[in-house]
């Protein structure tokens, strides 16, 4: 990788000065002129709003009247340091890209009481001083970026150059409220003007604001989901049936469709092979899945808007189950049904993981695993936690954990709404060194994750392309590897 150009104050006058791969290096004055000049106008007039344009405007007016007479402010977010002098790949923050539609680094989202929503991001680079090929950040170096006018005509809001943004915020009076955590010099500038109390409320507003999905958002999850449906069949076809293969392989080949159709993987993809699917987040991907097996494939393609699908399922390795992998696969299909059928508008949020629990104590309960407690005294006593360990789901959209910090009664403790998307996923987990249940059961993990759509009279399955059957999915491995 080149390192671009850094200017130092270390050499004489009549040069500016550089370093590239470790070395610091002159550059005349001529050279300095001579990039100055000769580019063309590249400058786009032709654009038109981008197609969540009037739904960011509508979630910016609901924010804005929900704290009338206060400036409300949300950043992006920096680039993070991955090693030395290299970033992590960049990913705004989810509540910035909820109200612009914006995707690029230390941009800032400032709505005022008296001036509306203005939008601080980076302009284009400045040829005439050098810095689009000076600055180590310039146009020439990380690429072209659009125009402040650019942006306001795909994004439908003024823009300004992000680096007024501190001078800007310090000139701010009246109350002001900031999205914390993501840029440390927004939050500096600011200064006495914000409380950690406000901000902490208005990050659960915002997070609440994101419980119920738009006509757009719900077609970007639609597009994660079928994405995600042909990851897996790409992952299907690298399988071997009677060799072993790589987690990382299975990884890399999930990966490959995520880049290909949308911007990223919403998250860590698990490959989690034979009893590395008993751990819940299995994603150091360094086993290999092999025949007799089974592998648990947790993943999502994150779309170029940033929506992430998150889907599992549990693939004998082979093709087929064997009688005590089907018997456990078996027990969480008939938990996950039970879980699907619980969501419906005007239930509890709770409902979907206690339909899916109950059914899942039951089958371990006539398993012999609890000796002679009833299935009711096992659920009672939460004894089932012990194999099924986590919730049975979350809600899912712009962040695969969506709406984590909203209101506890809005969400986990109140009702389903029409335009809510979660997940349902029961699972069960033999660890490989559970002295408590028979040695065949150990290391078999299986989980089937689904991402649900509350519809008026019921849900939608997004991801029912994937089959979750036993037999369903033996039929499609077989059609696949065909």
């Amino acid at each position: 990788m080149t390192e671009p150009t850094q200017p130092t104050e270390s050499r004489p006058a009549d040069t500016i000065t550089y370093r590239k791969n470790g070395l610091t290096r002159g550059v005349t004055d001529e050279l300095a002129e001579n990039m100055r000049h000769g580019w063309a106008d590249t400058e786009r007039g032709d654009l038109t709003p981008i197609p969540q344009a009037a739904h960011t405007a509508r979630r910016r007016a609901e924010l804005a009247a929900a704290f009338p007479g206060e400036t409300l402010v949300v950043p992006a977010g920096n680039p993070k340091v991955r090693a030395n002098d290299t970033d992590y790949p960049f990913r705004p923050s989810s509540d910035y890209v909820y109200l612009t539609g914006d995707r690029s680094q230390d941009g800032v989202l400032v709505l005022s009481p008296a001036g509306g929503a203005t939008l601080y991001v980076r302009d284009r680079s400045d040829r005439g001083n050098g810095e689009f090929w000076l600055d180590n950040h310039g146009e020439l170096w990380d690429g072209r970026r659009n125009s402040l006018t650019e942006n306001e005509r795909l994004l439908g809001l003024p823009c300004r150059d992000v680096r007024a943004v501190r001078a800007d915020l310090r000139a701010v009076t009246g109350p002001v409220r900031v999205l914390r955590g993501h840029d440390a010099g927004v939050e500096e500038a600011l200064g006495d003007g914000v409380t950690a109390e406000r901000d902490e409320e208005f990050k659960v507003f915002l997070s609440g604001l994101r419980l119920v999905k738009d006509e757009f958002e719900i077609a970007e999850l639609r597009f994660a989901c079928a994405a995600t449906a042909r990851g897996f069949e790409d992952v299907v076809r690298v399988l071997g049936t009677d060799t072993e293969t790589a987690e990382r392989l299975i990884e890399g080949t999930f990966f490959v469709r995520a880049r290909v159709e949308g911007n990223d993987v919403g998250y860590g993809t698990i490959a989690a092979a034979g009893p590395h699917a008993t751990t819940m987040h299995w994603v150091r991907n360094d086993g290999r899945a092999k025949p007799g097996e089974l592998l648990l494939l947790d993943a999502g393609v994150e779309t170029n808007e940033l929506y992430t699908a998150d889907i599992t399922r549990t693939l004998p390795v082979s093709g087929r189950f064997d009688p005590l992998q089907r018997k456990v696969y078996d027990a969480v299909y008939a938990a996950q049904e039970a879980g699907i059928a619980a969501v419906r508008p005007g239930g509890a949020f709770r409902d979907f993981h206690h339909a899916a629990q109950r059914v899942l104590a039951e089958h371990l309960t006539s398993w012999g695993l609890f000796g002679d407690l009833s299935a009711e005294k096992v659920y009672e006593l939460g004894l089932h936690r012990r194999f099924t360990l986590a919730g049975t789901g979350h809600m899912l959209g712009i962040d695969v954990h969506d709406c984590a910090h909203s209101r506890t009664e809005d969400h986990v403790d109140g009702p389903l709404r029409p335009g809510m998307v979660l997940t349902v996923e029961p699972g069960i987990y033999f660890q490989e060194d559970d002295l408590t249940v028979p040695e065949e059961y150990r290391g078999i993990g299986v989980r089937i994750e689904d991402d649900i759509l509350v519809t008026e009279d019921g849900n939608e399955n997004l991801s029912a392309a994937l089959p979750r059957e036993a037999g369903a999915v033996e039929a499609w491995l077989a059609a696949l590897r065909a």
